[in-house]
């Protein structure tokens, strides 16, 4: 007897959208490429709150509105509304998701025949994916991509562990996810780590002069580049400080920020507000958000990438500037070790480090880098490697299930993906 195939309902509250185009980069692209072998709906819930739309007056991009529905490449994507109250209640959002979700997920289950929950987020995606196996009777593979790491040191109710437990594979981006996971109490042998791939045809190089020249920027300057959504955690304003001494011993230093508001909010006039306080106006140039199509223009046009993050799982753009010849600095923090994982592609300081941060920086603008090593190390964590491995995954997911927690077959007409 042949195995069913899986057919995924992916669910992830983190996904692009017309209003938010870079939030969720990363889910689209391995999704997406996993629609190539295996048949797929997006569920890509948003938050809602009755006066939402007040407080967007106050802070324009809080939550913008998305169309419930849409066709991308292909793909339906569907968009239930949750109820989500603005920094409170956090431990309901999980329930309130996966109550928001739920007609729309059965309808979209019994219309395509879907076998199996790929969920990507611990909380509150997790949670609620455990909810909506249950009531579906359906198989679920849970991805932790970073925040997962954070969160466990304030589960409150348990609501991240018990999504963690009720997933039947667990997948992590990064090693360092996978020891959150059996710090729960996850099985082992249910765990993959599968890291995020890069776009190589997408990052590729130009000139460098070609690329200076469209930002207006100095042919022979020595270039930072840090990019990333401008929120805290990316620690644009960790480089900024770094900046009066970096300029001390390379007066021709520039950095380039690239990046706009994103779903955790924006720090951009914080940013610009401290540029000018350090006397960096000349220097550091605020270039805004390029589609992924476009970020290697950028990227190009820098001597190094610099990332003074927080917290991560496994930060594509690593690879991204990899794959244009950058070497890294980067912040010993989730799995940031595991990509820069070489000392031949860049180095990592420990977080909250500031001098060593700076004698990163400064030895690697001088260093002479190996940039067609640095493009091969990149070349070699291209997407479809992870994507052969993943497939498999959830395979084995979908035929590890018991019988009790997979869906009950549906009569009549099938309402498959070529309807």
């Amino acid at each position: 007897m042949i195995a069913e195939p899986p057919k995924l309902l992916v669910l992830s509250s983190l996904f692009p959208s017309p209003a938010q185009p870079g939030a969720g980069v990363f889910v689209r692209e391995r999704m997406f490429r996993v629609a190539k072998h295996l048949p797929l709906v997006v569920l890509a819930p948003q938050a809602w709150f009755p006066f939402q739309g007040l407080i967007r007056r106050f802070r324009p991009h809080f939550r913008p509105p998305a169309p419930s529905f849409e066709v991308m490449d292909g793909i339906e994507v569907h968009r239930p509304r949750f109820l989500c109250f603005p920094g409170v209640w956090k431990r309901t959002d999980g329930m309130f998701m996966a109550i928001g979700c739920f007609l729309t997920a059965r309808r979209v289950v019994r219309r395509h025949r879907l076998n199996l929950l790929d969920v990507h987020f611990g909380y509150p995606d997790g949670y609620a994916g455990i909810l909506l196996k249950r009531w579906l009777r359906i198989p679920m593979v849970l991805t932790l991509r970073g925040k997962e790491e954070r969160q466990a040191r304030m589960d409150v109710g348990g609501v991240l562990r018990k999504a963690v437990l009720g997933a039947d594979r667990l997948v992590t981006v990064s090693d360092a996810l996978r020891q959150v996971a059996l710090q729960f109490g996850a099985d082992d042998r249910k765990i993959t780590v599968i890291g995020n791939g890069v776009d190589l045809d997408k990052f590729r190089s130009i000139p460098r002069l070609t690329a200076r020249s469209q930002f207006g920027l100095p042919t022979n300057a020595r270039i930072l580049v840090s990019v990333g959504t401008l929120v805290e955690r990316k620690g644009f304003h960790r480089v900024l400080d770094c900046m009066p001494a970096l300029r001390e011993r390379h007066p021709d230093l520039h950095l380039l920020i690239v990046g706009g508001a994103g779903p955790e909010g924006d720090i951009g006039p914080r940013l610009r507000a401290q540029t000018q306080s350090l006397g960096l106006g000349g220097c550091v140039h605020f270039l805004g958000a390029f589609p992924p199509d476009q970020l290697h223009v950028p990227l190009s046009a820098a001597d190094v990438f610099v990332l003074a993050t927080s917290y991560e799982g496994w930060a594509n753009v690593f690879l991204e500037a990899m794959s244009c010849g950058l070497p890294v600095v980067t912040t010993r923090v989730g799995g940031n070790s595991e990509v820069v994982c070489d000392p031949s592609v860049g180095t990592v300081v420990e977080f909250g480090d500031a001098e060593a941060l700076i004698e990163a920086i400064d030895a690697a603008v001088v260093r002479a880098w190996d940039h067609e090593a640095i493009i091969r190390y990149a070349q070699s964590n291209g997407w479809e490697r992870r994507i052969r491995v993943l497939v498999h995954v959830l395979q084995d997911a979908l035929a590890e299930a018991p019988e009790g927690a997979k869906p009950v077959p549906v009569t009549g007409r099938s309402g498959g993906f070529n309807d």
